[in-house]
């Protein structure tokens, strides 16, 4: 297995597992037999800082359409609206988020803090695309984090 990827936001790291794929919503996506689990990125996490409610406005096995709405999620920073990463077929919630997120908020957020798990032909970054991305957005990112971007 591959050394993670890092990406500094300033003094911390992002680190990005070479073991899965990424959207450009800030997700990662673990291939699974036949389907993906997908949570969000240590990027998305250290932005979004403390999640402490999630809350899904679908059911398991909905069909969905790309940047479909499907649920929020409650932080130290904002509430915040989820979208679906592309087009596809949910089918199957953590659970265990609903009751205590915390697990988001944690080193281990690519392992027990995934989000739910889903079917899809899209095609998704690879672990170097997604650094690409970062480097792409994060001047930006941090102009909207500062309140500067009019």
């Amino acid at each position: 297995m591959p050394d993670d990827l890092v990406f500094m936001m300033g003094n911390f790291e992002a680190r990005i597992p070479q073991d899965r794929v990424y959207s450009k919503s800030h997700l990662w996506l673990l291939p699974q037999e036949d389907h993906y689990r997908v949570g969000f990125t240590a990027y998305s996490v250290r932005l979004l800082q403390d999640v402490y409610f999630l809350d899904w406005f679908i059911d398991p096995f909905t069909v969905v359409r790309e940047k479909q709405k499907i649920g929020e999620i409650e932080s130290s920073k904002a509430l915040s609206d989820l979208y679906s990463p592309s087009e596809g077929k949910i089918l199957e919630f953590n659970e265990a988020l609903l009751n205590d997120p915390s697990a988001i908020n944690q080193s281990d957020n690519y392992d027990k803090g995934w989000l739910f798990e889903m079917e899809s032909d899209a095609q998704w970054l690879t672990p170097p695309e997604y650094l690409q991305l970062l480097d792409s957005v994060w001047e930006q990112t941090q102009r909207i984090i500062k309140g500067q971007l009019n």
